[in-house]
């Protein structure tokens, strides 16, 4: 199994422990970056514990963790995991917008998610903020911890069995390595303090890694992320916002925009409070940056786009023409 990547070398895990390995290069001529191996790919693998390995192929995944890449592409993360813990702290850089966004990666991923927050003895109101999450995270489990004390972890032991795999997503200070260091029951990761006047903090983990605790889970690291593109997570974002979705199926219209047209059930629904405005500004925001991502990919949608704007340049051009004439006479 990948453990990590070292930009040249791929740190893996194989009957003979733990030893470098590097890509046979015939076997990936050619591969595109979602081809390469992934921190928890199953490789397959010609093992040279004493010297570098070497990785012909890489095996079927069952869950894989995506992110838009600055290139428009898409970017493998992790891969083969079971829950994709999704860590917030419980300070005053907590935002449900970030979090509806990591429900939308976490849903497209194939896997399931389960939201920790932690730092709960930073607040007065952890009840009322779980209430709101589940709100907004249908049936997605919700689970306030402590960290240093330990409060909370009984109630997740549910999703830390042997030989299953976890990863952690969440912004930079939120506590992920404190919340891996707990579970593991040593310090395995190097933590750092946060600023007190805005609680963010420093990206204390700089790659993606993959630990095998000594209870025999695997939990997955990554960097922090504040700003995560979606991607091609249209599955996710249905998901996520399953509220919203079942709101306008009961729309008059089918294409219904959700604006003036009569009788909208969403619009109905933000009127008498039942649908939160900055759930569904949120909805609306991911949509608008889905629809951007596949139409910049879609060589179709793009033309389509530059045709679109090319009648609306013709047009304002024709009625420009036409209004200097009438001036003119």
């Amino acid at each position: 199994m990948l453990q990590l990547f070292l930009k040249i070398f791929f740190k893996v895990i194989s009957k003979d422990g733990e030893h470098l390995a590097k890509l046979k290069y015939v076997a990936f001529m050619g591969a595109v970056n979602t081809e390469l191996p992934a921190v928890g790919d199953f490789v397959a693998l010609e093992s040279y514990p004493q010297d570098t390995s070497l990785i012909h192929g890489v095996l079927d995944r069952k869950t894989v963790f995506k992110r838009s890449d600055p290139a428009g592409g898409e970017q493998l993360v992790a891969a083969n995991f079971d829950y994709v813990f999704i860590v917030s702290s419980l300070n005053h850089d907590f935002s449900m917008n970030r979090l509806e966004r990591y429900l939308t990666i976490a849903w497209y991923s194939g896997s399931k998610p389960v939201i920790i927050l932690t730092k709960a003895d930073l607040s007065d109101d952890v009840a009322q903020i779980v209430t709101e999450i589940e709100l907004v995270a249908y049936g997605v489990p919700v689970f306030p911890v402590d960290n240093l004390s330990k409060r909370g972890f009984e109630a997740i032991e549910a999703f830390l069995k042997p030989s299953e795999t976890v990863v952690l997503l969440g912004s930079s200070g939120v506590g992920k390595s404190s919340f891996i260091n707990a579970l593991a029951g040593e310090p395995l990761m190097k933590t750092s303090s946060i600023r007190e006047d805005d609680s963010k903090g420093k990206h204390t983990t700089t790659h993606r890694e993959l630990h095998l605790l000594q209870t025999g889970l695997l939990v997955i690291d990554t960097p922090g992320m504040r700003e995560l593109g979606i991607g091609q997570a249209s599955d996710g974002l249905s998901e996520t916002f399953q509220d919203i979705e079942d709101l306008a199926a009961r729309c008059k219209f089918r294409n219904c925009q959700h604006g003036t047209e009569p009788e909208c059930a969403v619009q109905a629904a933000l009127a008498d409070g039942t649908l939160p405005e900055a759930h569904y500004s949120n909805w609306v925001k991911l949509k608008r940056e889905l629809a951007y991502f596949e139409r910049k990919n879609d060589p179709v949608l793009q033309r389509a786009e530059k045709q679109k704007w090319k009648a609306v340049h013709k047009a304002l051009e024709t009625q420009y023409k036409s209004n200097l004439k009438a001036r003119k006479k």
